[in-house]
């Protein structure tokens, strides 16, 4: 599937649910991605990526932020305490804040440097004990002390379970986000964009749509 293909579903779907497709900001995922797939889709004027891992994304970014302009780079995975100082040098968003000891660091770094990324808090909508996020029934707590750290909120993310119905956890987070006065909701991936941009997303992560397949081997 092409780029393009995926920004005219983006919108046909927003339309069709009262949208504005301007609203909806499109990441494409370069994690693992070979470097002429990610230049590819870099020389068809899409400049917004997410990338899972800080340092695969140093390894990767440097030379094509130095041939391509605008680049904007957002962390959608999971971000280790002592990976925060490169983190916040590298990316303009984290959509990963999922504890306290990470909000705590994002903020005193945000005070050295004068500036911070935007950040999502990351909500475990399926309370998976192996997957990151923060619980919902402690996402309003830690929304707070997030607030009060003085960070850039600008919403919540999640990824559902694989086995279960999407739409019931994009349901949950833009519950949660709406009590909270949160209007960024950072959800929906190849699989399922469609129904999280019915459900309010405005941040969308798609990967293999547009870049095709992994190769993990």
């Amino acid at each position: 599937m092409s780029l393009d293909e995926i920004t005219s579903r983006i919108a046909a779907s927003a339309t069709s649910h009262g949208r504005d497709p301007a609203d909806i900001t499109l990441i494409a995922v370069s994690k693992v991605q070979p470097p002429e797939r990610v230049r590819a889709v870099l020389d068809q004027g899409h400049r917004i990526y997410g990338e899972n891992r800080v340092q695969e994304a140093q390894g990767r970014w440097p030379a094509f932020q130095e041939a391509y302009d605008n680049i904007d780079l957002h962390l959608i995975g999971p971000l280790q305490t002592n990976k925060a100082r490169q983190a916040v040098e590298m990316f303009s968003t984290i959509h990963t804040v999922d504890r306290p000891k990470l909000a705590t660091t994002l903020a005193r770094l945000a005070q050295e440097r004068g500036e911070s990324p935007e950040v999502f808090v990351q909500v475990n909508t399926g309370e998976e004990p192996q997957k990151a996020g923060c619980l919902p029934s402690e996402a309003d707590a830690f929304i707070a002390e997030v607030r009060a750290l003085d960070l850039p909120l600008k919403g919540l993310m999640c990824i559902p379970p694989i086995e279960e119905e999407p739409s019931l956890h994009f349901a949950l987070l833009a519950k949660i986000a709406a009590r909270n006065g949160l209007a960024g909701l950072s959800m929906g991936m190849s699989s399922d964009f469609e129904t999280a941009i019915g459900q309010g997303a405005t941040h969308i992560r798609v990967g293999s749509a547009i870049f095709g397949e992994r190769d993990y081997g």
